[in-house]
């Protein structure tokens, strides 16, 4: 049975929704959930180090609102600075979600912009595929290093649209394109999305998916910017799969047909 054109398929897995969520910066798991729901999204994005799934037995455990039965948890490297730390990170995960392979790589370079440090996250990526994780890697916008990721052994690559949290949209969609076109794995925006026509363009160009956390946690309403955006990426996945009508500069067409009109 082949998958649907709609359909989202990450290491071997078939998703519905192309849709990628956050968890954080809620105030609670109860908003959490409830905006995960309205985003229709089935992978969820954990940061270990910020987030209890069972490390911190007093704490309330983030998987007991998010049940890896009903979602597929993609533990992330947030707030990792080294290749070192990223691993280890990933290792503690593996264990606390019972094997689970699929992860979200990210090696940040400052924590003023969070912008990716690309040596340290080849070399985490590298070290990771050899210890059999399905590492999602964020990285930068660079069609060299994307391919790179990608000849490592990656299961798709998520540059950034712009800044983590910023919520400026996609700044370069050349250099998308360029990843994109020469990709055989997925690829996903990540970081920078700030509303649904963000979102939607990145499909439009022909992204597989987009991730996003801020742009819903942060709107002035999560529920409903969580239901925006579940519409904004099938619309544009919609598009894309149509193929636009070419762009015709200085030249007008009619909407309607000129023959057989009246006088004529």
């Amino acid at each position: 049975m082949h998958a649907s054109p709609h359909s989202l398929t990450i290491a071997g897995k078939t998703y519905r929704s192309r849709l990628l969520v956050g968890t954080g910066k809620y105030q609670d798991f109860a908003a959490t959930r409830a905006a995960i729901d309205a985003s229709g999204a089935e992978i969820v994005t954990v940061a270990i180090r910020r987030t209890n799934i069972g490390q911190n037995a007093a704490e309330p455990n983030l998987l007991d609102a998010l049940p890896p039965s009903q979602f597929t948890i993609l533990p992330n490297t947030a707030g990792c600075y080294t290749a070192d730390d990223a691993v280890r990170t990933l290792r503690l995960a593996r264990e606390l979600l019972d094997g689970h392979p699929l992860c979200k790589l990210e090696v940040l370079g400052d924590p003023g912009n969070l912008f990716p440090n690309m040596p340290e996250t080849l070399k985490a990526a590298a070290t990771l595929v050899k210890e059999g994780f399905a590492v999602m890697v964020y990285c930068a916008d660079d069609p060299i290093q994307a391919k790179m990721l990608e000849e490592i052994g990656c299961v798709a690559v998520m540059p950034l649209a712009s800044l983590i949290g910023s919520g400026m949209g996609i700044v370069n969609p050349w250099n998308l394109r360029l990843i994109i076109d020469q990709a055989k794995v997925p690829v996903l925006v990540d970081a920078g999305v700030g509303t649904a026509s963000d979102a939607a363009i990145a499909m439009e160009l022909g992204c597989d998916g987009v991730l996003m956390n801020t742009a819903i946690a942060h709107a002035r309403d999560p529920l409903l910017m969580a239901s925006a955006m579940k519409k904004a990426v099938e619309a544009g996945r919609e598009a894309f799969l149509a193929g636009r009508m070419a762009r015709k500069f200085y030249s007008a067409d009619p909407s309607s047909p000129t023959t057989g009109l009246i006088g004529s």
